[in-house]
Parts: C-alpha cells; sequence; structure tokens
C-alpha cells in the first residue's frame, strides 16, 4: 500500500511538473511560427526573384541580413541530397550559421555513395536562392530551410553531387544558348497503414496495409486519404509551389499532388520537399507516406511523370506555332531521350521495386517510343498549346534522384537536337522494344554505356553501378509475384545503418 501511494503520488508530481513544462515554452521561448497565409507570401517572394535570375550573391546578403534581424529564428536546416536520391539534413543553430556559413563541413564517408573514410571530410555551400519559410506545425516553430550543394576538400564541385552539377549544366546551357528548362513533376504516392511501416516490412504479417480502397478521383472528404491530401496541400502551397490539383490516383490509398512547373532546379528541390512533407503530415496522423514504385500487387504502381518544355526570352520553343504542336526541336530532344532509354533506364528505375511497375498489365510506361495518347510509351506528348506543349518522360519512378534524373535528361536531349545526331538518333522511331524488365539488365546496360560514362564521369557512374549492385545483390534474383521484404527494407529511401547492417 505505501508503494502504491508514493507511486500515485510522484506520478500527480510528474503530472503537475509537465504542466508546467508544457505551459512554460509559451510564457518564456519566442520562436517565429507564421500563418499559412504569410509563409506563401514570403516563399512565392523569393520565388518571384529566383525567376528574375538574380546572382548568388544578391540571395546571401539578403537572407542573412533577415536571419540576423529576425530574433525569432532559432536553426537553418541545411538539405542535401546523396547520389542515390535521398534527402540529408543538418541543423545549424542560427548564430553559428551566421558567421560561419563558408566553412560547413561533414563527414562524407559516412554516406553511401560519398567519399571515403581516408578522405571523409566534404563541404557544403550554401544556395542562399532555395531559402524556405516552413510550416511550424509540421516542421516545429522557429526553423527555415535551405539546400546546399557539396563540394570536395578543394572547394570544387563534388562529382557525386547532382544538385551542383545540375545547377552548373543549367547555368551554361542559358549561358550558350539562352535556354531555360522548365519542368513539371507529377509525384505519385502511397498511404499506407503504421508510422515507419516500411521499416518494418513482415509478409509473415501481411506486409504493406492500405488505408483505403477509394477509386480514382474518388474520396470522402473525411475519408483519411482525403484528409491527408488536404494537409499536404496546404503545407505545399504555404511553401510557394503554386497549386495546380490534386487527387486520389488509379489504385486504392494512392495519391497524387501536382503543382506549378518551374525551372529544372526548383523543381527537383520541391521534389524533395513534396516527398519530406508527404511523410511528415503522414506521420503525424499515424501513418507512412511511401513511394516506393510498387508496394502492392496487381495494382498500378507509382511513377514521377516528368513534364520538360524548354524557353527561349520567355518563348516555348517546344512549340510549333505553325502545327500548333510539338516542334522539330521538342521531337528531336524527346527522340534522343528514346534512342538512349536502355542505358539511362537505372537512372530513371533505380530500385529492385521499379521493375515490378514496369509490368505492362498496369499502364507501365516500359515502350520505348512516343506518342501522343498511348500511355505504355516512354515519351507522350500531351495535348498543349503555345505555353504548355512539353513531352511528359513516363517511365520516371518517384524514388529516382531528380537531380540526376533531370541532369541526365537535359544532357541527353540537347545531344539529340544537335545536326550529327538527328538522323542517327531517328531510326529508334522505326524500332519497337521494351525498357530492361528487370534491374540486372538495367545495370548492364548502364556499365556498358560508354554516353553514361561521359556525361556522369567514370568515377561516378561506377559508384553509382556499385551501389545499384549491393541493393540488388541484397535481393532474390527471381522477385516473384510477391513483394519481398529485401526489396523493401534495402530500397535506398527505406534502409539505413541498422537495416543494412543486419543482412
Amino acid at each position: 500500500p505505501f508503494y502504491l501511494d508514493m507511486n500515485k503520488f510522484c506520478k500527480n508530481k510528474i503530472m503537475i511538473h509537465q504542466d508546467k513544462i508544457e505551459f512554460s515554452p509559451k510564457s518564456i521561448k519566442s520562436f517565429l511560427t507564421l500563418s499559412y497565409e504569410e509563409l506563401e507570401e514570403k516563399n512565392l517572394e523569393l520565388k518571384a526573384l529566383r525567376n528574375e535570375l538574380k546572382d548568388d550573391d544578391f540571395f546571401k546578403n539578403r537572407i542573412l541580413k533577415y536571419l540576423a534581424e529576425e530574433k525569432n529564428i532559432k536553426a537553418v536546416t541545411v538539405c542535401f541530397t546523396d547520389l542515390e536520391g535521398m534527402l540529408r539534413s543538418l541543423d545549424y543553430d542560427k548564430k553559428y550559421l551566421i558567421n560561419s556559413s563558408d566553412n560547413l563541413t561533414f563527414d562524407g564517408s559516412s554516406i553511401r555513395g560519398f567519399s571515403n573514410q581516408d578522405e571523409s571530410d566534404l563541404l557544403l555551400d550554401i544556395d542562399w536562392s532555395s531559402f524556405y519559410w516552413a510550416p511550424s506545425d509540421i516542421f516545429g516553430a522557429g526553423k527555415t530551410m535551405v539546400f546546399a550543394n557539396v563540394l570536395d576538400r578543394e572547394k570544387k564541385q563534388y562529382s557525386c553531387d547532382f544538385r551542383g552539377v545540375l545547377k552548373k549544366l543549367l547555368r551554361d546551357v542559358y549561358k550558350n544558348k539562352s535556354m531555360i528548362f522548365n519542368v513539371a513533376p507529377e509525384i505519385e504516392g502511397f498511404l499506407i497503414h503504421g508510422t515507419d511501416a516500411e521499416q518494418n516490412f513482415c509478409i509473415q504479417q501481411g506486409g504493406i496495409k492500405m488505408v483505403t480502397t477509394g477509386g480514382y478521383y474518388n474520396s470522402l472528404p473525411q475519408d483519411p486519404l482525403r484528409i491527408f491530401i488536404d494537409i499536404v496541400a496546404e503545407a505545399q502551397r504555404a511553401m510557394g509551389f503554386e497549386n495546380e490539383k490534386d487527387h486520389p490516383e488509379v489504385a486504392p490509398s494512392q495519391f497524387e499532388l501536382n503543382y506549378k512547373y518551374t525551372n529544372a532546379l526548383e523543381a527537383c528541390d520541391q521534389i524533395q520537399l513534396y516527398k519530406l512533407l508527404c511523410r511528415q503530415a503522414a506521420k503525424k496522423m499515424g501513418y507512412t507516406a511511401s513511394f516506393l514504385p510498387k508496394p502492392f500487387m496487381n495494382i498500378n504502381g507509382s511513377g514521377m511523370h516528368t513534364n520538360i518544355s524548354a524557353s527561349i526570352d520567355g518563348k516555348n520553343i517546344f512549340f510549333d506555332k505553325e502545327t500548333e504542336g510539338l516542334s522539330s526541336f521538342g521531337e528531336q530532344f524527346a527522340t534522343s531521350i528514346l534512342y538512349h532509354g536502355k542505358s539511362m533506364c537505372l537512372i530513371f528505375n533505380s530500385s529492385v521495386n521499379s521493375y515490378r511497375r514496369l509490368d505492362p498489365k498496369f499502364e507501365a510506361p516500359n515502350d520505348i517510343k512516343m506518342s501522343h495518347c498511348d500511355r505504355s510509351s516512354m515519351v507522350r506528348i500531351p495535348h498543349g498549346n503555345k505555353n504548355s506543349t512539353r513531352i511528359e518522360v513516363r517511365s520516371v519512378a518517384p524514388d529516382s534522384n531528380p537531380y540526376l534524373t533531370l541532369f541526365t535528361l537535359i544532357s541527353v536531349g540537347i545531344m539529340g537536337t544537335e545536326p550529327d545526331n538527328i538522323k542517327e538518333f531517328s531510326s529508334v522511331l522505326k524500332k519497337r522494344e521494351k525498357l530492361p524488365v528487370n534491374i540486372y539488365d538495367a545495370i548492364r546496360y548502364f556499365k556498358g554505356s560508354d554516353l553514361m560514362k561521359e556525361i556522369l564521369g567514370k568515377e561516378t557512374h561506377e559508384k553509382y553501378a556499385d551501389l545499384k549492385e549491393m541493393v540488388a545483390n541484397r535481393c532474390p534474383k527471381d522477385l516473384g509475384t510477391t513483394i519481398k521484404a529485401e526489396e523493401v527494407i534495402y530500397h535506398h529511401e527505406v534502409t539505413n545503418q541498422f537495416l543494412w547492417s543486419r543482412f
């Protein structure tokens, strides 16, 4: 009895103490919390300045001045992306960051595909133009976000960081051709039961479970999937995405939220933020947002249809005003992508699970051809006008590295517009071939491609192939008709040091 009474007494004291803890930060601490309307206004203002092509120093001076003056910001989340496409981040104390932003080091050997242990130090080069104000109810009060590129010890662009590599390519293309590439991704995902459901995947317990069985464009207002979509839509609107439409997708428990096109680098940043927002919102609801290309058999998988166009002086050069369709430049760009489709397939479909999606029974975009309406085509030409005419690369999976994907697509596409290549590359239009049906064939095409070695660089090409082989070797070669645990828990967006070491 004495023990029980003391236990009850202690519990009551703790409850009283907790009440004080919950109350006191509100009166003692004053962290920045902006309304969604204020967030949208600030993020759109900075987006407009990016569209004016202001230089790096302009943004650096502007943001550092703002951070110094805004007393209620405690930390800045600095984001970068590894070779496989996983978003990484570090939180820097605001005062420290202001004084040390030119010398931010981290251990690259702890990230698969980056530096070796004997040369582990890498540096973060903050891209101040990519600064974001984030919703405090999702990311916490008093915090902002920014993306960074990775440099080596000599402060040169690190070859395995494709955000920085893509940024350089886009600047060179603009400098030499006055050309800006615009991108609008359509990112599909699944909402599934439980938090950390992918890491805890167990086939004996039924594998991954859907949250809802609602159909295409069909979801009740208070359905869990609809509530999740609404939460994410509001958050991405607040972060300046300029939403267009959102809806449940073809498969049960599947979602897609579409937003306005933007320049290729910002589009990649938004892909990373979109997936982060979805995962955070799902976790707050007790669910998991999954971007596995095919987490369920016998229903449609998830893709990331990538819409691309290019403009010069604000005019869409993928549009032919005489035919009111795709221009010869746009057709040549797309033809080059088709011609090298097999070599690039491992970049667009970078996981074992990706090749379940390329199943012709479920609108799989695995035919190496171009079409206006056939959704099995690798490249589709959607109906458009002088502003919206574009090509849609349908064979990209949502788990690909967006920076690496866009760098490769743009590099290869531009190559196809060069006079010496047009005739040879157009030969692919007469063939009827398909993309690789498994990761082993995709690795073989990728490793054997001199073009991929040239574009990515020999060392990076080898690193990427090695990473994909390591994951493939941890999975059964014959995957069969059931999702296997290995293709889920060793997936590059799912696995962690603990899971990886249990193999």
